[in-house]
């Protein structure tokens, strides 16, 4: 199986990082769209028209059966029109998972960490008002304009990050959450540094695992045997931190510029 995968950076894999405990026999072809990046500030027409063109790159270079949009911002602007345009393939988007948070708090307050349009798009709020009438709970959404960037140049350690961190978790640690949603794929990067400004026990969640265990789903059910090796690509537009990469995927993997 060939699997395309993208985000506008490199926190889409931690995705790829889930899929890779459970995969086997296929191809990874993961970009990571840097000179446009980040997504989460930009028009939702924008980030559409950047995922449809990413998307057919994958299909007329790697003639892939799969696409995972490994970034919940693409998610809520592209999707729908990815799967109307693209029925034959398997497509599987990211969203915060505010559900198993919801089901797993103790306390019934709940963080939720996004980029500002992951948090205005009418999917996010569509998936808050299907998944949050059934209990009692507060939820506390903070966009992080300005998160990404700061994993992406490796400068979580910096005054102004540790500031906005500050700054951004301080009425969840008044408000006793004691689970966060994290809702980009670039935030489990920085889930040491979350768990160190709030010095308190909490549980941090993302989707990665969830959409491993989908996509595998969706493979077998396709006839995927899952034996055999496994490849990852990793495909860059702009500037890219090779050593972050490294660290995320602990494995070997090939490395490529691109002009898309």
């Amino acid at each position: 199986m060939k699997i395309g995968v993208f985000d506008s950076g490199l926190g889409g894999l931690t995705v790829v990082r889930s899929m890779l405990k459970l995969l086997h026999g296929a191809e990874i072809f993961y970009i990571a769209d840097t000179h446009y990046a980040p997504y989460g500030e930009k028009l939702f027409s924008k980030i559409l028209q950047r995922s449809l063109i990413l998307t057919q790159y994958l299909i007329d270079h790697y003639n892939i059966q799969a696409l995972v949009v490994a970034c919940n911002t693409a998610t809520s602007a592209a999707i729908k029109e990815l799967r109307q345009r693209y029925p034959e393939l398997i497509i599987i988007g990211t969203e915060p998972a505010v559900k198993p948070a919801i089901e797993q708090t103790k306390t019934g307050a709940i963080g939720v960490m996004a980029t500002p349009a992951t948090l205005k798009g009418d999917k996010y709020q569509s998936l808050v008002d299907r998944v949050a009438s059934d209990k009692a709970v507060t939820l506390y959404e903070q966009a992080c304009a300005g998160l990404v960037e700061h994993i992406e140049h490796n400068t979580l350690d910096s005054y102004e990050s540790q500031q906005l961190l500050e700054h951004w978790l301080k009425p969840m640690r008044e408000g006793g959450v004691d689970i966060i949603v994290l809702g980009c794929t670039h935030y489990p990067l920085a889930g040491t540094e979350i768990k160190k400004i709030l010095n308190r026990e909490v549980t941090l969640i993302d989707s990665g695992d969830a959409i491993a265990h989908h996509l595998l789903h969706q493979l077998q059910a396709r006839g995927h045997a899952n034996q055999g090796e496994l490849g990852v690509h990793v495909f860059h537009t702009g500037e890219i931190d090779t050593d972050l990469v490294d660290r995320i995927l602990k494995r070997d993997y090939i490395l490529q510029r691109i002009e898309v």
